[in-house]
């Protein structure tokens, strides 16, 4: 089969380096695809002051007006967290900057304004969302996080096809999402990274349309722990779960749903996914993995 004329970039983005690749279309496309990754960054990023995030986190419980970007963002948080039953909880700010978590580890100087009297919430319910603002209670803010960088990965592929693409891949940090063809017209092919070497893999799947996710206890470190939280705890999650990887239809839902990944034991959740439409690969620390019954399918 012959291959499509394909066009592909590497630029900072979203927290981290971001590939993009778009197969047919227009030239611009690359462009206007890296321009939408930028507004997203503009207004979830909590490294920004002034972002539409941090000026709802920062305004004590008095309601704000934010774009349409920003309403499906926070409609994505409320509903990743009631598929999860809060085990992706993103009032979870004040505990990942108290585990070291504070400065932006790509921008040097950019860092997260937390405001005096922030606390982690066990429900979502106060939050009054409409379609061009949104309330939250006093003492509540958001981070935007992983599930910034796959929703924003949605969005931008959703975006390059509809504007008359043949096929388009979007890398946010690792979060992938793939639509349409690839370059050879067939299926992606997408590695899955090892965690004890991020030069290697130890999968390789086959995707048509969707997103495949990896989430690492590896690699955002702190003196006080790493990144991933426990709702329950407030602490860094303990356990021997190194990676977890999701694939999922959209990089929104595969980012909340490899959370529960590092919070479940591991039988129960790989039992879990396949009931919410996801399959799952985890990797412990002694390096065995462990596959949800239906990952095979995607070989």
């Amino acid at each position: 089969m012959v291959e499509q004329s394909t066009q592909s970039d590497c630029r900072p983005v979203m927290g981290g380096e971001s590939v993009i690749t778009v197969v047919g279309g227009s030239p611009k496309l690359l462009d206007d695809a890296f321009a939408l990754a930028l507004m997203c960054e503009a207004a979830w990023s909590r490294f920004v002051a002034d972002s539409e995030l941090d000026r709802v986190n920062q305004a004590d419980g008095a309601r704000v007006d934010i774009s349409p970007l920003t309403v499906a963002l926070i409609q994505e948080m409320t509903d990743g967290f009631e598929l999860t039953a809060g085990d992706f909880n993103p009032t979870l700010l004040p505990r990942v900057v108290e585990v070291g978590y504070l400065a932006s580890l790509v921008h040097e100087g950019r860092v997260t304004k937390v405001p005096e009297g922030a606390r982690v919430f066990d429900t979502l319910d106060d939050i009054d969302l409409d379609e061009k603002s949104v309330q939250l209670p006093a003492g509540m803010t958001l981070d935007s996080g992983g599930i910034g960088k796959g929703f924003a990965a949605d969005l931008i592929a959703a975006a390059v096809m509809n504007s008359g693409a043949d096929g388009v891949m979007v890398s946010m940090s690792g979060d992938v999402v793939i639509a349409g063809e690839s370059p050879q017209g067939g299926p992606w092919l997408l590695g899955v990274e090892d965690p004890f070497d991020e030069q290697s893999h130890v999968d390789i799947v086959r995707l048509v349309e969707g997103s495949v996710v990896t989430s690492s206890q590896r690699k955002r470190r702190f003196a006080q722990g790493h990144h991933l939280i426990d709702p329950k705890t407030g602490l860094s999650a303990s356990t021997p779960v190194q990676t977890v990887s999701v694939i999922a239809r959209t990089g929104a839902r595969a980012e909340v749903l490899a959370k529960s990944g590092f919070l479940r034991s591991t039988p129960e959740y790989l039992e879990w996914l396949p009931s919410v439409g996801a399959a799952g690969l985890v990797i412990d620390s002694s390096g065995e993995r462990h596959e949800s019954e239906n990952w095979k399918l995607y070989r």
